[in-house]
């Protein structure tokens, strides 16, 4: 024993000077690079999915344990220095130029303060938590409750950004996640007790989701899954794209756009189209019938899982299924062969270039694979984890090219998408290509 302590005494110290000095290791920081291990939530129809939790319960863990997670395929791409300060950003640039910045931002889990440090970092809101001007859109992918006691103060805050981005043409798109449906449905194992005081009490806390102020911010605000356009020829955000009519790919920005969700939109989902449309229809049904069930279930635990309405539909449950838009995690975690040779189909029948998630965190980097055709964004923000503060940039221009010989307007179209950090900046994809139409 004298001897264990001995070398304890001596390797902790060290192995905590290593985790200090890892970025100036090669070595070490590939090391600090791979996925950690951590209790991400499990579909409650999984298998041992109660057993799991029971056991985490008893040993008084405030989350259920999970296997080390294998992203498979990722990379870290080189690092560039941060802008001290992003700056507002017009529609009109250079003569003629067309540009639009959108931020994205992943799972939040009840942490207000760390939200705010990466708002402002990413150019969205000040030091006093308003609106800055500094990006056309901005966009939330779920997963802002649970886990952390800050849940209230984090809905209404993005019920002010979001009135005051629309007082000066800004947009902000929110989306509802795994654990905004968990808590809805009953299924309260992720909530802590400290967060039920905020509210007041049980009953207070799900007529609050229900049919309260974050309850009807749900219904009228939030959506499973959206489609942004890049350009505004291809109309406002959420337009539908449906691949069965013939002039939608008559344009050559037909795919100029981004699909937001919070789990993943699987290749194997029978609802993506029309994007996104056919999804959110759905969402907006089987929420409606969970928010307006009376009375409401106990919550789970310690009242058995609910479940979904006996009224839902065969679409309700799928979309809460585990490859659901909500749940599935097979573009985080399969193999990068399998996922780049099925990530075009969907994005074919979707109407995007990208497709951008939260749910399966890398809690050192946003993940980008097959050349950013797929981006994952939660990178643990919530101090329930520790991860990395960050937020996803993406910069598009459409330039006109002057060519006297030529009866068509040429068009210089550019995507820049960035991962930023509170120290650097990472370039994920830089795409630019020569467009001809009239884009005016």
């Amino acid at each position: 024993m004298p001897r264990l302590l001995v070398f304890l005494s001596v390797f902790v110290p060290l192995l905590g000077v290593l985790w200090v000095c890892r970025s100036f290791i090669p070595g070490l920081d590939l090391v600090a690079s791979w996925p950690l291990s951590w209790p991400l939530a499990v579909h409650p129809d999984a298998k041992g999915a109660q057993h799991a939790y029971d056991d985490a319960s008893s040993e008084g863990k405030a989350q259920r344990p999970l296997d080390t997670i294998q992203l498979a395929g990722q990379h870290r791409p080189g690092h560039h220095n941060r802008p001290q300060a992003h700056t507002a950003q017009g529609a009109e640039n250079a003569e003629g130029q067309f540009k639009r910045t959108i931020v994205a931002v992943g799972d939040l889990h009840g942490d207000l303060p760390n939200a705010q440090k990466v708002l402002q970092m990413a150019g969205v809101v000040d030091e006093q938590g308003n609106w800055a001007g500094g990006v056309d859109f901005f966009v939330q992918t779920g997963d802002i409750i649970d886990r952390g006691d800050d849940t209230i103060k984090l809905y209404m805050w993005m019920d002010r950004l979001r009135d005051q981005a629309k007082a000066t043409s800004g947009t902000v798109l929110t989306h509802l996640g795994n654990h905004e449906w968990m808590n809805v449905i009953g299924d309260w194992r992720y909530v802590p007790a400290t967060e039920i005081k905020t509210f007041g009490s049980v009953a207070a806390r799900q007529k609050m989701l229900s049919t309260g102020r974050i309850g009807r911010s749900w219904a009228a605000n939030y959506t499973t899954t959206s489609r942004l356009p890049l350009h505004p020829s291809l109309g406002p955000p959420n337009t539908d794209y449906d691949p069965t009519t013939d002039y939608v790919s008559t344009s050559p920005l037909s795919h100029a756009a981004i699909s937001f969700v919070h789990g993943g939109l699987a290749p194997t989902y029978p609802d993506l189209t029309p994007f996104p449309s056919k999804i959110n229809d759905i969402s907006t049904s089987l929420l409606h019938k969970l928010q307006h069930r009376h009375p409401q279930p106990p919550p789970h635990p310690p009242a058995p899982y609910p479940g979904l309405p006996h009224d839902a539909t065969h679409a309700e449950q799928r979309l809460y299924s585990s490859d659901g838009p909500l749940w599935y995690r097979g573009w985080a975690l399969d193999p990068e062969e399998k996922v780049c040779k099925e990530v075009d189909d969907v994005l074919k029948r979707t109407g995007t270039r990208r497709m951008v998630m939260g749910h399966t965190p890398d809690f050192q980097k946003i993940v980008s694979r097959c050349g950013g055709k797929i981006i994952i964004i939660d990178t643990g923000i919530s101090h329930a984890y520790g991860g990395a503060l960050s937020a996803l940039s993406v910069t598009y221009t459409l330039t006109p090219l002057a060519d006297p010989s030529s009866n068509e307007q040429k068009w210089r179209e550019k995507e820049v998408v960035k991962a930023l950090y509170v120290d650097r900046e990472v370039v994920l994809a830089s795409d630019e290509r020569e467009v001809v139409g009239d884009f005016a």
